[in-house]
């Protein structure tokens, strides 16, 4: 997920925080708990600079590099691989798990929050080959633009480079809120003075949106934000958040301005005889804790991340975030779809908005009282005044549809046209097979990630799974689990017929139309990843991890492969335990409640309907999950109700349904716990668990469901850490998905 650098203008700033930390005077508040730094640094009491802005990532493997210092390995051209591995040749695949575009949408909120490598200038454009048999686009700009990131002082000489995370790593909320005092203070409401102590408790936000960089009149003088394509030369229409990233795309804008919201909402419920910083401090602390709660409680598991029960806090563990997390693990770009859909009332714009909307290669589609409004990703790109144009209700509604699958294709929105800005007069040529007739110039995500990975000197895709505790895979079918690595007669490696598309299915495994913009979540293609991994790496000891990583087969109930969720499993559970701010370690947050009523568990959903005109009726419960009813029908529902719970248990009752027109006769229900819990004593099925995944057997009176009817009183008594307790987002019945409720 992460895809932009520092730029220049901001490296001074970073390595200037503790300074400037010192020199603007502080607002002191009176709450009845620690104010957590903005810059990360004292969260770890034994050691302050943990996490902190300005410290270089960690290894969980020993750098490559060529020389063993700084220069790159060499691999096959990363356009060439993209061309062959990471092409979707204009096929949509979507989750298998019914994972909405929250779930990537989150998934850079958060990287906006915990990492950001420092910039540096040593260009390196990747090499274009426009007789590559398997291009389709045109680049008049001499190379893929691609630029070294800025190695750590005293690194890369006599020793192995290292690279600076620009913000802290630490779920902060840094997103919002920023790093430094200055970045803070232009934020909030209030003056610019250099005194904090003036400000008010909620953030500047003109007509409930983020504030643009000339929201003040001098756009010089706001926070440095990046700024790329329609922003180019209008960099004072950008708007400011805490992160210098917050204009990539207007999904990410749109969560950035939600949280701003929630940050105001809280401020204005709180009492006005407390002081402004007080009630500020107070939001803070409140939304902090919010956005690690849906991340450990919605998140993670819809992701199909399983991590132990929390124990409290660790000092002893590092939350420093990992090279290979950063640079590998979390570069989770297959999973963008390429367009939003926003479906609301006609009524909200005028003829002559939705006229604007055309007029920028939207599609609008006008349906008696409502319209449909679909913002094809490159028209969201470096484009923030599209999100107050559309409004964030309709625009939080749009990423309820599913993402893509996560699995080594990438969309050409990314992959080929990332943050470009097409050729005027064209305007309706800006997805599918016409997109390359839009641009002409080639910016590829894929090929900037493999890229990427060389450039911090990351391990190869063995060796990293090696480091994290995986055996090396022998042969390019054990990578992608396929049944082989040649190629069929009459195709080749140089050979786009390599890459059809030869059936499709959806989510039940029944056929799709091939080539049908909507519906598959799988596909059949007429070569293997792994004949094609083949003929590019030669050996399996040569496959860049990121390639190798994104290639391989789901692990059950998982959108990811084992290494990439190795990878996600580790530093999860490092932000988690290593962080003395987070809200099982409670530090304030049961002080608020108590005096305020005001409490961090919530839903992603719940927040979107306190700050948005979308009723909470039309919102699913779980915005990380498409709608049961929006899928081809399940032939079973599980309901998963917790009846009661009590320290550090909780119980459960299940009711099975079965929705064919046949009967069951003997049946297995599976799921996953996502954080630990373990299963103590069931009733009227037989319970086993190994890890997280929790089965359950029919019992010999139970053993056959009849078309239609529903099974109720097998239930459950479970264990938990007290702190989180998601319901299962999959669970199966005889291996096939059921509805869950």
């Amino acid at each position: 997920m992460p895809t932009a650098r520092v730029p220049q203008s901001i490296l001074a700033l970073v390595v200037a925080t503790a300074a400037v930390l010192v020199v603007m005077p502080d607002a002191r508040a009176a709450v009845g708990f620690e104010v957590q730094s903005l810059d990360g640094s004292g969260n770890n009491l034994f050691r302050p600079a943990q996490g902190q802005v300005g410290t270089s990532y960690s290894r969980v493997a020993a750098a490559r590099y060529a020389d063993g210092r700084g220069q790159p390995v060499t691999g096959p051209n990363s356009r060439y691989v993209s061309n062959r591995v990471f092409n979707d040749a204009h096929q949509n695949i979507f989750s298998e798990h019914r994972v909405t575009q929250w779930g990537w949408t989150w998934g850079q909120f958060l990287d906006h929050t915990f990492g950001l490598a420092a910039g540096g200038t040593e260009s390196a454009p990747i090499p274009f080959n426009a007789a590559d048999p398997l291009e389709q686009f045109v680049d008049t700009a001499g190379g893929i633009p691609f630029t070294r990131d800025r190695a750590a002082t005293g690194t890369g000489v006599t020793n192995p480079r290292q690279a600076v995370n620009t913000v802290s790593s630490y779920i902060d909320a840094w997103a919002v809120y920023g790093g430094t005092p200055q970045r803070l203070e232009w934020l909030r409401d209030g003056p610019v003075d250099n005194n904090m102590a003036n400000n008010a408790a909620t953030l500047m936000m003109p007509g409930n949106y983020l504030p643009r960089r000339d929201a003040r009149g001098n756009a010089a003088a706001a926070p440095a934000m990046d700024v790329d394509g329609r922003l180019i030369g209008n960099s004072g229409a950008a708007v400011t958040a805490g992160d210098v990233r917050a204009n990539e795309n207007v999904a990410l804008t749109a969560t950035h301005t939600l949280f701003a919201r929630e940050h105001n909402r809280i401020a204005r419920s709180l009492p006005a005889s407390l002081s402004a910083e007080d009630r500020f401090q107070i939001a803070r602390r409140i939304v902090v804790a919010e956005q690690q709660y849906i991340t450990y409680n919605e998140f993670l598991p819809v992701m199909g991340v399983n991590l132990p029960a929390y124990t409290g806090y660790k000092p002893s563990t590092d939350t420093t975030l990992s090279n290979e997390f950063a640079t590998v693990g979390y570069r989770a770009h297959s999973q963008i779809h390429g367009e939003f859909t926003a479906e609301t009332q006609a009524s909200r714009y005028t003829s002559a908005q939705l006229d604007a909307f055309r007029a920028q290669g939207l599609e609008v589609e006008v349906d008696g009282a409502d319209v449909a409004i679909t913002v094809p990703l490159n028209v969201g790109f470096f484009n923030p005044g599209l999100l107050p144009a559309l409004g964030l209700g309709p625009l939080m509604t749009s990423l309820s549809e599913s993402q893509y699958r996560n699995d080594e294709m990438i969309d050409n929105q990314l992959r080929s046209v990332l943050f470009q800005v097409p050729v005027p007069g064209n305007p309706t040529c800006l997805d599918g097979p016409t997109l390359p007739a839009c641009f002409r110039g080639v910016v590829d995500l894929g090929a900037i990630d493999i890229e990427r990975s060389r450039d911090h000197g990351m391990p190869s895709y063995n060796q990293m799974r090696q480091a994290y505790g995986l055996p090396p895979k022998t042969s390019f079918r054990a990578i992608t689990g396929e049944s082989t690595d040649t190629f069929p007669s009459g195709t080749g490696v140089d050979n786009p017929n390599s890459l059809d598309f030869l059936s499709t299915a959806d989510i039940n495994g029944s056929p799709t139309v091939v080539g049908e913009a909507d519906g598959s979540t799988s596909g059949v293609r007429r070569s293997t990843v792994a004949a094609r991994l083949r003929a590019v790496y030669g050996s399996v000891d040569n496959v860049d991890a990121f390639v190798g990583m994104i290639a391989e087969p789901h692990v059950t109930g998982s959108e990811f492969g084992e290494l990439q969720r190795a990878i996600w499993t580790r530093q999860f559970q490092a932000l988690r335990d290593g962080d003395r701010f987070f809200y099982g370690n409670d530090l304030g947050l049961s002080w608020i409640r108590d005096q305020f009523g005001v409490d961090f568990h919530t839903t992603l959903a719940q927040v979107i309907a306190r700050n948005t005109d979308t009723p909470a009726a039309d919102i699913n419960p779980n915005v990380f999950l498409v709608p049961d009813d929006d899928l081809p029908a399940a032939t079973c529902r599980v309901t998963y109700a917790v009846t009661t719970s009590w320290t550090g248990n909780f119980q459960v009752e299940l009711g099975i349904t079965n929705l064919t027109g046949a009967p069951v006769n003997g049946w297995t229900v599976q799921w996953q716990f996502a954080n630990g819990q373990a299963v103590t004593l069931g009733w009227n099925g037989t319970f086993s668990q190994s890890g997280p995944t929790t089965t359950v057997r029919n019992a010999s009176w139970n053993a056959t469901l009849a078309p239609g009817a529903t099974l109720s009183g097998v239930g459950f008594n479970a264990s938990f850490d007290n702190v989180t307790n998601p319901i299962p987002p999959n669970i199966t019945l005889n291996g096939r998905r059921c509805a869950v409720s």
